[in-house]
């Protein structure tokens, strides 16, 4: 089905079906037209199942699920608030996207659903359980026309060909790690630099044999096997010299050869290119372990032919020590995520520009602008900054290839004429530019292309029925070995001839980073106030700016999503949009997994920038899911451009908010269990009086108990009388005094005190700084003033029941999520970013009593569940239902007083609508 017989399809679908639609007669009619008529299933009753049974503490029924790309459904009678809480048969209120959760709580964890969609027969509330934010996608029926793509995901199931040369790469892997590992047994000196270069140089040029020969490239079936083996099947000695010989021959020019070599040898073709040239490598003897593998594991039973060149550099995964393979930055992508980089970049704007000449009916005209797409994609040129083994710039000549093979077929169709033109291909590796400090990964990239070049070429053979020459090998990528933000990129691609900048920069924290790594930020930012909070990627990002100016290049960069959260968001990006960056297209948080051995699971986000903005609207990705939208800004929201700045004092007329107690103390005062406080006193009855409740953000959100020794005050002849107390006291003094901060050696002047006491005379609000993205709402608290609060928690002291409400309400939450820090993707709460730059409404006297008392209403709800923790309560599948209804008119008196509609205003209208207030604050 063409994108204009979807359209057609779609927009009659949402003809047909308006206005109709009640529960549980027409659910099933209406699903099976939607995946059948909609999205070309042909037997959807076999795609999609209903009505399947869940053991609740009753049976319960899932209206709906596509096992084949892990949808879960919940549906609703036409007219019904998908966002509305409706009593459950256990007399619980939960909204439909609740109800669905709660329901995967009884899956099997295979059967967990990636995908839930709540729909009511007028529009499709689209979650995807990936995303940390938790907000749906509306999709509305009337719109289905227009918007059919984004309900793509119900039938789109990962491509078995992606998953067969993944399963394929990672068992080749397998073998290289055994052969690596057999061969450096061999060397003299195992741990030398020059050694380990040898072997990975050794470890590159045997697979590329192994798949020259699978691929047919060599000539002859089985040319490398069988020279090795006859070699090995005479003197098990001679395999070495064997192999240096073989390459030799391999980087010879056939008319510089020795006419006199063997025939065998001499059947070799010259391969060019610099991968078998004569580098001085070390090759040790090979024993009969190592020929084995080689003949009957690495040659005999595997096809090297069908591994995945864009996930080369994961064949040698097993080769590379994992630590220098972290801290050299390399990260081992699958075909899916680059192609979120590199479709929205250039990618889709290339296949609809193919299509559109594909529909030119005259024939003349057709095949005049195919010959012109052909010339412009062959001088498009791309830059990956930090390309690693090659990932991102292999598959972008393979997308770019069958672009150019779909361009062939259709100027062809299919036949060609040898005498008219000798070679059809145009696009090259010599079009891909890249920097990579690990010289290995260097040698593994060129290597890489060379094999997608392979393996296209057989594909452009397929359509024009004629052999084409791959060896000697023609083309080379211009890969450079060094430090990608200490030399000229334009030495490496002059900016005016570069189209694209992509790839993954190193993933290497603020408070991370090495010495080496901090000297070249301070080099990229020259000064700019704040660069060490900004994470190393940021570099990438920077100088990635400087060489656009002034051109019409385009970047895409994936990152930690730290530099577009929190402070560094407003510093990155402040500084990028002054420049004049404009974002084109983004993604928001999701987890970023490698096809590597040792899987890498990093919260990232991709971001497209250029200095060329156009009438075009910006795009911004939930998933697999997407908007239009007039502006990205440095949050990846859909909202103005502002810079968010740490700040010590809130910008509105509310209590500040301070840290709790700092102990520093290497836990001797802060950290006692109920056992060890009880066996204190029972031993020294009047210690009781030392000790207090001490709260961490743990302490306070999982209701454990710990202890501290509060010694504020205390008469020093107590305290040496109590032996353990004296003895925690002496250990802080030691401990501070060994310290090598000169703050921390002073505090060894009052070692009986925290090192940093803010705990209040009065009652006061606390507020842990860190907690998990799956709450809706960080869970704040009262505490009585002989509760020490730990510096894990910020505190409001006599904090007011509004400022409770309005801190607890889904508005204050929203802005949170959207600027404050995070770990990994759980909430890291700051008060200089967000509490003290929360826009604050101005409600009535009436607004306010009205949010006290809903305040006071969620307390009293707490009160019912005295046995369950905060983080019990506040579990989005297990909060009680008085909880959750005492929070929905907490929200909604707050959002009446800031004058937000109650009804159809997403998380993203409200932290838009709550940046403008910031705007207007700061003006």
């Amino acid at each position: 089905m063409t994108d204009a017989q979807q359209r057609v399809a779609a927009k009659k679908f949402a003809e047909d079906w308006k206005d109709k639609g009640y529960e549980k007669g027409m659910s099933q009619p209406f699903w099976l037209s939607l995946l059948r008529d909609v999205y070309g299933v042909e037997h959807p009753e076999q795609f999609i199942s209903f009505e399947e049974q869940v053991h609740l503490d009753h049976t319960s029924f899932i209206d709906g699920t596509i096992p084949a790309t892990k949808v879960l459904i919940e549906q609703k009678g036409l007219g019904k608030d998908l966002r509305k809480p409706i009593k459950q048969s256990d007399g619980s209120l939960l909204t439909p996207f609740q109800q669905a959760k709660r329901y995967v709580t009884e899956l099997p964890l295979s059967q967990h659903p990636r995908w839930i969609v709540t729909c009511n027969f007028g529009e499709f509330n689209i979650y995807d359980m990936e995303q940390p934010s938790g907000e749906p996608e509306i999709v509305m029926l009337a719109d289905l026309g227009t918007e059919y793509y984004r309900l793509q995901f119900l039938v789109d199931t990962e491509d078995d060909n992606i998953k067969k040369e993944m399963e394929i790469s990672l068992q080749a892997g397998e073998l290289v790690g055994v052969l690596y590992d057999e061969i450096l047994k061999q060397y003299k000196n195992p741990e030398d630099e020059d050694t380990l270069k040898s072997l990975n140089m050794l470890c590159v040029r045997l697979v590329f044999c192994l798949y020259a020969e699978d691929a047919g490239i060599f000539g002859g079936h089985n040319m490398f096997h069988n020279y090795l083996k006859a070699i090995a099947d005479k003197d098990m000695n001679d395999v070495r010299r064997g192999l240096i010989d073989l390459f030799k021959v391999l980087d010879t020019k056939p008319e510089d050869r020795d006419p006199y070599m063997d025939d065998a040898l001499a059947a070799f073709p010259y391969v060019n290119g610099g991968l078998f040239a004569d580098e001085n490598i070390e090759i040790p003897r090979f024993n009969e372990k190592i020929v084995d593998v080689l003949l009957n594991n690495a040659s005999a039973d595997f096809d090297w032919s069908d591994i995945s060149p864009t996930i080369f550099g994961a064949v040698f995964e097993s080769t590379l020590n994992p630590d220098t393979r972290r801290a050299g930055g390399m990260h081992y992508t699958s075909i899916q995520n680059i192609h979120k980089v590199i479709d929205p970049l250039f990618l889709d704007d290339l296949k609809s520009e193919l299509n559109e000449i594909k529909e030119i009916t005259v024939e003349r005209t057709r095949k005049s602008k195919l010959s012109a797409f052909q010339d412009k994609l062959a001088g498009l040129k791309f830059l990956d900054p930090a390309c690693g083994s090659g990932n991102f710039l292999t598959e972008t000549f393979i997308s770019l290839r069958r672009l150019e093979n779909e361009t062939i077929m259709a100027m062809t169709g299919g036949q060609m004429v040898i005498g008219e033109v000798l070679n059809p291909v145009k696009v090259s590796i010599s079009q891909f530019y890249g920097i990579e400090i690990n010289d290995f990964a260097v040698t593994v990239g060129k290597t890489a292309l060379w094999i997608a070049e392979s393996q296209m070429l057989k594909e452009t053979e397929d359509i024009v029925h004629m052999q084409l020459e791959f060896l000697p090998l023609k083309t080379n990528a211009f890969i450079v070995e060094g430090n990608a933000l200490q030399i000229d990129w334009e030495s490496v691609v002059p900016k005016y001839e570069l189209n694209y900048i992509m790839g993954n920069p190193p993933f290497v924290g603020a408070r991370l980073m090495s010495q080496s790594q901090k000297s070249d930020m301070s080099n990229i930012f020259d000064k700019l106030k704040g660069v060490g909070n900004l994470d190393y990627v940021s570099a990438w990002y920077k100088k990635s700016a400087d060489l656009m100016n002034g051109t019409a290049i385009k970047t895409a960069l994936v990152s930690t999503n730290s530099v577009c959260q929190g402070e560094p968001a407003s510093i990155l990006w402040g500084m990028l949009f002054n420049q004049g960056i404009h974002i084109d297209f983004a993604y928001r948080t999701f987890i970023w997994s490698s096809e590597a051995k040792l899987q890498a699971h990093v919260h990232c986000v991709i971001v497209g920038f250029s200095f060329t903005k156009g009438n075009k609207k910006s795009i911004l990705y939930y998933g697999d899911r997407y908007k239009l939208v007039n502006n990205i800004n440095g949050f990846l929201l859909d909202a103005p451009n502002v810079e968010i700045v740490s700040r010590r004092k809130p910008i509105c007329s509310v209590p500040e908010m301070v840290f709790g107690n700092m102990a520093n103390d290497g836990g001797n005062l802060s950290d006692y269990s109920n056992e060890q406080k009880e066996k204190i006193v029972a031993t020294y009855p009047e210690a009781n009086t030392l000790f207090k409740r001490f709260l961490g953000a743990r302490e306070f959100l999982h209701n454990e108990i710990r202890w501290c020794l509060w010694l504020k005050g205390v008469n020093p002849q107590l305290i040496k009388k109590i032996s353990p107390v004296y003895e925690a006291v002496k250990s802080v003094k030691e401990m501070r005094e060994s310290s090598s901060r000169e703050a921390t050696k002073k505090l060894a002047e009052t070692p009986q005190l925290f090192g940093e006491i803010r705990q209040p005379e009065t009652d006061y609000l606390i507020v842990p700084r860190h907690s998990s993205e799956n709450r809706r709402y960080i869970p704040l608290g009262y505490m009585n003033k002989d509760t020490i609060c730990g510096d894990a928690n910020m505190l409001i002291p006599s904090a007011s029941l509004y400022i409770f409400g309005v801190l607890m309400s889904n508005v204050h939450n929203s802005w949170m999520r959207a600027v404050c820090g995070r770990i990994k993707s759980d909430y890291r709460y700051s008060a200089n970013m967000v509490y003290n730059n929360f826009p604050w409404c101005n409600p009535t006297s009436e607004q306010k009593v009205k949010i006290e008392q809903t305040a006071q209403g969620i307390l009293d709800a707490r009160a019912l569940y005295p046995d369950s923790s905060l983080a019990d309560l506040y579990d989005e599948v297990l909060m009680p239902p008085e909880l959750r209804r005492a929070h929905q008119l907490n929200d909604k008196a707050v959002m009446q007083a800031y004058g937000f509609p109650i009804k159809d205003f997403t998380e993203s209208d409200c932290v838009a609508a709550l940046m403008k207030m910031y705007q207007e604050l700061m003006q």
